[in-house]
């Protein structure tokens, strides 16, 4: 008897291994089984359990650190690279993407083989060989290419048909997403994406893994396997950034007094999610100015004081979406002038209404307001070297003391920068500095210069005419100034000269000229003629620089 219970224990032993021995998408997938209670608790739409059995016969498993692995891939290591749009809103969706990184010198072609790229040198130096891996031919070859052989061999580990026999002949990869205790399989070339919808997903940091298998012979051969965390929350994911005109690194956190500072919210909503809903952004500055309410992400305050303020933001959103269905009431008692709108079958035949769910987003920062330098001016240009074409700016400001001035030198349109210069400066208490610039030749020139200190920029910029080397820009100013006099003063000479001239003229008759109109006319044209060569012959005697020709300022 003590026999024949030990036979009968051998052939239990023996039924049951069959079981102990077949693996489960968790055992393979993760390190670690979820509990049930997330597994039920977290239903994610179109994905299965990972209780489910995994074959181990057309997907072999290897463990981590088996040598396998490392001959895997043809041609060097092969890895993936797994990324998320996390942190995602509770109700939204989050999308996760696969992508191979294959070793240097390979790539996908257009039919999905794998192919050596041209003229590229690896560590084993060119390689006279097109393809790493040629689908093409595999599918050609055997019964892969026979859908009458697709129960066999073109089914994923948990023995599911691939969804479109015509697919698979150009992706020969398979992607096995898990996550909650489900499991996600579908085909893809070099990369695959895949997106759940985080209704039913508990709040926190959750674990994304993928492993990458790709067809070699009658198998699928592991070859990657990446995870991940992302989060789910029930708070509006919000950003701020600030930016503040003269305002040297926006960055630091360090703004200028007397000017806007620009707030512009950015609330994270890759699958816009939120597109629907009514959203306000709720902004206390910590300036004792109170609160001020918007439905534009955009605002912008101005800091009067100096200091170090606290700033605190709430955004509001109304998410819509379906009601609850009401609970019915009790029944009232029925009479003989019964009214249809009391019963309970007409109360949960309300039409779809839709109500809202608010959700709030928030955001803490310090803003530390500090002095500036206020105004930045031009009063003076001079040419120092006539020869050069170098001219000096005298600059005044005011505000706090620049340590930095910068100056860019373009075309009259002030677009075409030529040559930025900037170096450091030691400015007394009064502001007053000259810089000078050297410039490529004359012509008009557009000059932006900029003083700075540790937060704070001026700006101001003006049109420069360089003059010819040599001559004297003030006088040129002079000249052209005084243009307008000149021609008058011109003139009235002209009128004295011209008369006295011909009342001389008059008084003196030559007798070889006779009267008339011929000899009136040319006497006329002498005078003329006398009285232009008596005027320039003056003019030139008082004043030799007009021999050249002015300058331009």
């Amino acid at each position: 008897m003590e026999c024949f219970h030990c036979f009968l224990g051998f052939l239990l032993l023996a039924a049951r291994l069959p079981l102990d021995t077949a693996k489960r998408f968790h055992e393979v997938l993760s390190d670690e089984r979820p509990s049930a209670y997330m597994r039920d608790h977290n239903q994610l739409s179109g994905w299965s359990s990972d209780e489910n059995d995994w074959n181990e016969k057309l997907y072999p498993v290897w463990k981590q650190g088996d040598s396998r692995w490392k001959n895997s891939w043809k041609g060097g290591h092969l890895q993936a690279v797994l990324t998320s749009d996390s942190p995602a809103l509770v109700g939204s969706n989050i999308t996760f993407v696969v992508n191979l990184v294959f070793p240097r010198c390979q790539k996908e072609d257009a039919n999905g083989n794998i192919v050596y790229e041209k003229n590229c040198r690896n560590d084993t130096g060119l390689t006279p060989d097109l393809y790493v891996y040629n689908w093409t031919a595999w599918t050609e070859d055997g019964d892969w290419g026979n859908d009458t052989n697709q129960g066999h061999h073109n089914v994923f580990p948990d023995g599911k048909p691939f969804p479109y026999p015509s697919r698979w002949k150009k992706c020969k990869f398979v992607y096995l997403f898990h996550t909650l205790g489900q499991y996600f399989q579908k085909l893809g070339q070099s990369s695959a994406r895949v997106s759940i919808n985080t209704a039913n997903v508990t709040l926190g940091p959750q674990l994304m893994e993928v492993a990458v298998f790709f067809r070699r012979g009658r198998t699928f051969v592991p070859i990657a396997k990446v995870k991940d965390l992302y989060v789910v929350t029930d708070q509006i994911p919000v950003f701020v950034s600030m930016f503040q005109k003269n305002d040297r690194n926006s960055s630091d956190d360090i703004f200028l007094r007397g000017l806007p500072i620009i707030f512009n919210v950015q609330i994270h909503d890759p699958s816009h999610f939120l597109n629907e809903s009514a959203i306000k952004y709720k902004w206390n500055f910590g300036d004792n100015t109170g609160l001020f309410v918007s439905n534009n992400h955009i605002s912008n305050h101005t800091y009067v004081l100096n200091g170090t303020f606290s700033l605190n933001l709430t955004v509001q959103a109304a998410v819509p979406g379906p009601c609850a269905p009401p609970s019915p009431r009790p029944p009232k008692p029925t009479s003989s002038l019964g009214q249809a709108g009391d019963s309970p079958l007409e109360l949960s035949e309300i039409p779809d209404e839709r109500c809202q769910t608010n959700r709030y987003g928030y955001f803490r920062g310090t803003v530390t307001i500090v002095e500036r330098i206020l105004e930045v001016n031009i009063v003076r240009m001079t040419v120092p070297q006539p020869e050069d074409s170098v001219m000096d700016f005298v600059v005044t400001c005011e505000g706090t003391i620049p340590t930095e001035v910068c100056t860019i030198i373009s075309d009259p349109t002030c677009q075409l920068a030529q040559n930025p210069v900037c170096e450091p400066v030691d400015v007394d208490n009064n502001c007053l500095l000259t810089v000078r610039r050297a410039f490529k030749g004359t012509g008009t020139y557009c000059l932006n210069l900029t003083l700075g200190d540790a937060t704070s920029l001026g700006l101001t910029s003006t049109l420069v005419s360089v003059p010819v080397p040599g001559k004297d820009p003030a006088f040129s100013l002079r000249m052209e100034n005084g243009t307008l006099i000149a021609v008058g003063c011109l003139v009235i000479f002209v009128i004295v000269v011209t008369l006295m001239v011909y009342k001389k003229y008059k008084e003196y008759k030559p007798i070889e000229n006779s009267p008339g109109k011929a000899a009136e006319g040319k006497g006329l044209n002498s005078l003329f003629s006398r009285a232009k060569a008596a005027f320039s012959r003056g003019s030139q005697e008082k004043d030799p620089l007009l021999k050249n020709q002015p300058g331009i300022i």
